[in-house]
């Protein structure tokens, strides 16, 4: 039994799923993944089933009925996590913008040196680690995170950053069903929660490249929910779920 589960949402990642889940799998270090499935038309559920036979007890799938939403992707994950004896829960994309080899760097920044969570983080002291992105989306993030210190307060250089280990403690902690946002605003929160109540949050520095195939589920409704969100969470008050 792995201490270590990934949370991977999917929705038409036919071009991506079976290599990220081998990649995985592939590491020194044993990980589960769990595939939260959105009802893709393109048959990635198919593909995730396949493997499953391949790696019983090691992949795992749970289908929603639609496209809910990042964020709720991520807390029906969270959840099904918390009812197993998981320590360590990881975030991370389909789509290898996030580098598989980052995931035992992020471990050991929990595991090993005491950070309740632990950032992929892009922008380590203003640092760019950015491949294949045309400059207007990078300047657009960073200067996204910028906005999100400014406002909050948080000094974490990533705050929109998607690829994140948290510990079972930060995650029992948080009242998952008050989680409002649904979009890269879901990020901004969790971050913030965890820095509000107490919890060590460290960056580690990664190098990030932009996907090969399939589509970027970016949106301007979602750019608006960030925007507008933080300033929402600047004035919330926080306290431990338990």
């Amino acid at each position: 039994m792995s201490d270590s589960l990934i949370i991977i949402p999917t929705y038409n990642e036919k071009e991506n799923v079976e290599a990220i889940i081998r990649k995985v799998f592939s590491l020194p270090k044993e990980f589960h993944i769990l595939i939260v499935e959105d009802n893709s038309p393109d048959g990635t559920a198919d593909i995730v089933k396949r493997l499953m036979t391949e790696f019983p007890e090691r992949l795992f799938i749970e289908e929603r009925k639609g496209k809910l939403g990042l964020g709720t992707a991520y807390i029906h994950g969270f959840k099904w996590a918390l009812q197993r004896s998981y320590d360590y829960i990881f975030e991370m994309d389909a789509d290898f913008s996030h580098n598989p080899n980052d995931l035992e760097r992020l471990y050991t920044a929990c595991h090993n040196n005491g950070a309740d969570v632990a950032i992929g983080s892009r922008y380590v002291n203003g640092v760019v680690n950015v491949v294949n992105w045309p400059m207007g989306r990078i300047l657009m993030s960073y200067y996204a995170s910028a906005y999100v210190r400014m406002i909050t307060r948080m000094k974490i250089g990533d705050a929109t950053a998607g690829f994140m280990c948290y510990t079972r403690k930060v995650l029992e902690a948080i009242d998952l069903d008050k989680v409002k946002f649904v979009g890269y605003a879901f990020q901004i929160e969790m971050k913030f929660t965890a820095y509000k109540l107490g919890f060590k949050v460290v960056e580690v520095p990664i190098v990030f490249t932009d996907r090969e195939h399939g589509h970027s589920k970016m949106s301007k409704k979602i750019f608006k929910e960030a925007f507008f969100g933080v300033i929402q969470l600047r004035f919330r008050k926080y306290k431990r779920a338990k």
